[in-house]
């Protein structure tokens, strides 16, 4: 398997589970303002993206108010997948939310540690990087493009965190425990400060898992 193309996995398959009408989609409900001791998990005993942020906690990065909160669960082989459109006043500045769960604890405890491993650290990817800089050693491409194809690793976050995007949109992935999250925002123009709004939120998440 390809560099690009288990990226590409990860980038297209969150993107669509987070903001896309899955299978299983809970109706819009109104946003929490505050957490229980076990944030991460709904009171039916299942993890739920939707009360991994709290409305007052996406205001405070993307100054609006969170209107309603959209909920989706989406089965993805041995794991969950439990999204969230936290959506905004202002519908272009929503964030969205995705948690990658073990779909059991007896047979896939550590499914979410092992497709990470897959799709950040597998040992084609180090091949992928020295063609790349062999191609780009016989003909440089222009200064900051090559660093948008690849994820960028972002320190002080959870157990491990990457940024997968390009200048126009992209997402923090945050590994924590037997779980992981993709968290995005919208309406956000420059790259740094969509990366760095992310992290905020991304703070807030990993004391929650």
């Amino acid at each position: 398997m390809s560099y690009r193309f288990a990226i590409r996995i990860v980038v297209c398959g969150f993107f669509l589970c987070a903001i896309a009408l899955p299978a299983k989609q809970a109706p819009g409900r109104s946003p929490r303002n505050g957490m229980s001791s076990d944030a991460a998990t709904s009171a039916s005993g299942k993890k739920d993206a939707c009360i991994l942020l709290t409305a007052a906690e996406i205001e405070a990065v993307q100054g609006e108010p969170v209107k309603e909160t959209k909920a989706s669960v989406q089965p993805n082989g041995e794991m969950l997948i439990s999204g969230c459109l936290f959506q905004t006043t202002n519908f272009a500045k929503s964030v969205s939310v995705a948690l990658a769960t073990p779909s059991s604890v007896k047979l896939s405890a550590f499914a979410p540690r092992k497709f990470w491993r897959k799709q950040f650290h597998a040992p084609d990817m180090e091949e992928d990087k020295m063609r790349a800089a062999g191609k780009k050693a016989q003909k440089p491409e222009p200064e900051g493009e090559e660093e948008t194809r690849k994820p960028r690793r972002i320190e002080g976050l959870g157990e491990d965190a990457y940024w997968v995007g390009t200048p126009i949109t992209g997402a923090l992935y945050v590994l924590q425990g037997d779980n992981f999250v993709r968290i995005s925002v919208g309406g956000v123009g420059e790259e740094s400060a969509r990366i760095e709004k992310t992290k905020v939120l991304a703070r807030a998440v990993v004391k929650r898992l």
